[in-house]
């Protein structure tokens, strides 16, 4: 596959004509060739948002709204495509691959019914025949960066919302998977989106930091979206300080499902599996914490390992409906070894799977974990997961908060009014009752606390995130002043 820059409508190479290549993660085959962007392609990026801004923000909210719902269909229609570079890509099930593509149809759904949403308000005021009010106007050009997890579904709300608030987009894709998101530009181009209100850029590992330098500094970006690493997040965000430039961050998570002695255990389990392993453990809300009460720990750990090793593992390239599938670097493999070693030397105990090899792991849980081992709140973003044995409510809860991540999180027990005094007391920006903690909804407010940042995609809250709040006031023209 090869792919190019799309920048005011046309699908470029890079000014020096340079590329990178994105190779699969187990057999090193070269799946993508894409134009790695220079300095030069991120202003001319840029200014052609900039360009784009002055006719895109006058574009009233039915053409808004009808451009985006166009975007959903064209998304859908090419959901076999999808899966196809998704699992060359990234090692992505069909299944994983699906949701994305569906989800995103969402997501440009959501926008859509966004367009006649977008208001102000009148304020009372104390100065005499005058009408005061807010209006919510477009911010500018967007720069939207977003990783190669989520492909799709990451890529669409990056792009949907600050679209649908009047706002033009530079969207930098992961180096990871270029062509999913070329493949997404060009849906949103085939849609039939004017010139130069999407631009997308993609670039090599080595060029990434001096393009997004770029484009943070660049007069014409005006707010910045990221999703990503906590490491790489902060580094964006004090790159838009210096710049005065307001940034929305969603980054790593550790989340935490807690499971009372009440529980059902057999429906717990069922989450845990789904929360753990879907997409290899490489979602941002994975389960990567189960908080077992004691008294049923050894009943929840013997029959989330029975499920957990009928998982089915592979390469989906070969077979569509693995589970399991490959990481997506073998630097990922190694990592987490590390994890799994200092854990193992400090008392945890293997019961499922095992190491990895490169790029490919199987379905593990480590149980016993504790406070001392780096397992216990660094984010492992692979098919692992642990066991962190509790002693009753007060302790689940103090587990739960005992990370820098507040992401998502899920509570399993009978006792719903208990289980809701469990989840006012996690600091996590979303809590499932008796859910698993992956869960996505257009329509509700998405991101998290402490070190996963700031800010909300989705639902309403995309409003405040991607507009300027004005205050206006229409006066007398002959009022008195006091001197």
């Amino acid at each position: 596959m090869n792919t190019k820059l799309l920048i005011s409508g046309s699908w470029t190479d890079s000014s020096d004509k340079r590329i990178f290549q994105r190779v699969h993660p187990v057999s090193d085959e070269v799946v993508t060739r894409c134009a790695d962007a220079a300095v030069e392609d991120a202003k001319r990026a840029a200014q052609a948002a900039q360009n784009a801004f002055a006719y895109w923000s006058a574009t009233g909210p039915s053409e808004r709204r009808r451009l985006l719902l166009k975007v959903a269909e064209v998304l859908e229609s090419k959901a076999p495509e999808f899966i196809g570079v998704m699992a060359k890509e990234v090692g992505a099930s069909a299944l994983w691959a699906g949701f994305n593509v569906h989800q995103s149809a969402n997501v440009f759904r959501e926008a859509a019914s966004l367009a006649t949403q977008i208001q102000g308000e009148t304020i009372p005021t104390d100065k005499p025949a005058t009408l005061s009010m807010t209006l919510r106007q477009p911010v500018g050009p967007i720069l939207s960066i977003v990783p190669w997890n989520g492909t799709v579904v990451l890529a669409a709300r990056a792009i949907a919302y600050p679209l649908v608030c009047g706002n033009t987009v530079v969207f930098k894709g992961s180096e990871f998977s270029p062509a999913t998101h070329a493949l997404v530009a060009r849906c949103v181009q085939e849609a039939g989106l004017p010139d130069g209100v999407l631009n997308y850029l993609n670039s090599s590992v080595e060029r990434s930091p001096e393009i997004t330098e770029a484009l943070i500094a660049a007069k014409e970006i005006r707010r910045i979206n990221f999703t990503g690493s906590t490491r790489v997040g902060r580094i964006v965000a004090q790159k838009a300080a210096l710049h005065l430039k307001r940034c929305l961050l969603e980054l790593g998570g550790k989340s935490p499902l807690i499971v009372l002695e009440d529980a059902d255990i057999d429906a717990a389990v069922k989450a845990a599996v789904f929360g753990s392993f879907l997409f290899q453990g490489q979602i941002c809300m994975s389960t990567e914490r189960l908080v077992v009460d004691e008294e049923i720990a050894d009943e929840f750990v013997a029959k989330f390992v029975e499920k957990t090793k009928n998982l089915s593992a592979g390469d989906p390239c070969a077979s569509g409906d693995c589970i399991v599938g490959p990481m997506v670097s073998p630097n990922s493999g190694k990592r987490i070894n590390a994890m799994y070693n200092d854990a193992i030397e400090k008392g945890a105990k293997v019961v499922c799977g095992g190491l990895a090899d490169g790029a490919v792991m199987p379905a593990t849980i480590l149980d016993h974990v504790t406070a001392d081992m780096q397992i216990y709140d660094e984010e492992t973003f692979g098919p692992i997961t642990v066991i962190i044995r509790c002693k009753g409510e007060e302790d689940a809860i103090r587990i739960a908060n005992d990370s820098s991540y507040g992401l998502s999180s899920g509570i399993f027990g009978r006792d719903v009014n208990r289980a809701l005094r469990v989840g006012m007391a996690i600091e996590c920006g979303a809590v499932h009752i008796n859910g698993s903690t992956v869960q996505n909804e257009a329509q509700a407010p998405y991101g998290g606390t402490k070190n996963t940042g700031y800010g909300r995609f989705d639902g309403r809250a995309v409003i405040d995130e991607f507009t300027e709040l004005k205050w206006l006031t229409i006066e007398p023209f002959n009022q008195q002043y006091p001197f």
